[in-house]
């Protein structure tokens, strides 16, 4: 997280270990083949053109926009990091972080608290494994007992998928059980109504301001699209190479 700059991309060789087989990131293969089939396709047609970091930002864009979220332009023109840095995961907001720790980790790449409840909005998709939100279910921040925040109902659902076995630790759940594969605002509604997944979701609603922006975005959906939007191209600009920094990979596992 240097940047965007698809570091996330490279493989790791002899001479350095970097972020992908990360715990962060080794749970994305799918995501990081995708990203090569569409370098190749385009190393075919113009190569040396477009960088990893821009088919990457693209992508996220078109995943939005498939499962039913919002357009937004994509600036192009980023090139590609030359490096990898695995110590750098720990500037990526952990499931376990606390709401002051997470805005920090915003604020210190420019973000601010709108960007931090706006694009806690993409779990909206995608989903989790047991072994992120465990602890919530059985053993929360050392009580032994279960979360107090959470829906009881919601809670013995969740205990069916994650029992409190070791082996259960790579078992998944949805983000947002109710529209698991659609980019909507029900993931608002679900912090409201004490269902988020995560720690570091529901801590969304111990705090007056980013409760007040959970409210806004569950009632007004066109709200949380734009705001999104808006946040992502932010994001997209965070740490970038331009210029004649960096370089356009013909491969996005390989520094050439």
């Amino acid at each position: 997280m240097k940047g965007c700059d698809a570091s996330v991309l490279l493989d790791d060789t002899d001479d350095f270990k970097g972020e992908k087989n990360t715990v962060v990131n080794r749970m994305l293969p799918l995501t990081f083949e995708v990203i090569d089939y569409i370098k190749e396709d385009l190393e075919r047609i113009c190569p040396l053109t477009v960088s990893c970091v821009d088919i990457l930002t693209l992508a996220a864009r078109e995943a939005v926009l498939l499962t039913g979220g919002p357009f937004w332009r994509v600036p192009l023109g980023r090139r590609d990091g030359t490096t990898s840095d695995p110590k750098v995961i720990a500037q990526i907001p952990s499931p376990f972080d606390s709401l002051e720790t997470i805005t920090a980790k915003f604020t210190s790449k420019g973000l601010d608290l709108m960007d931090v409840v706006a694009l806690s909005g993409a779990h909206t998709i995608g989903s989790a494994q047991c072994s992120t939100f465990k602890r919530r279910l059985f053993n929360f921040q050392g009580t032994g007992q279960p979360d107090p925040s959470m829906d009881a109902s919601f809670l013995s659902n969740l205990r069916q998928t994650c029992p409190n076995r070791a082996d259960a630790n790579s078992n998944r759940a949805p983000l947002d059980p109710v529209t698991a594969y659609r980019f909507d605002n029900a993931y608002f509604e679900n912090l409201a109504s004490n269902t988020g997944l995560l720690e570091s979701d529901q801590a969304l609603m111990t705090d007056p301001d980013t409760a007040d922006l959970v409210h806004i975005y569950r009632m007004y959906p066109r709200f949380f699209f734009h705001d999104f939007a808006n946040s992502m191209v932010k994001l997209s600009y965070v740490g970038i190479l331009t210029g004649e920094e960096g370089q356009i990979r013909q491969n996005c596992r390989f520094v050439y």
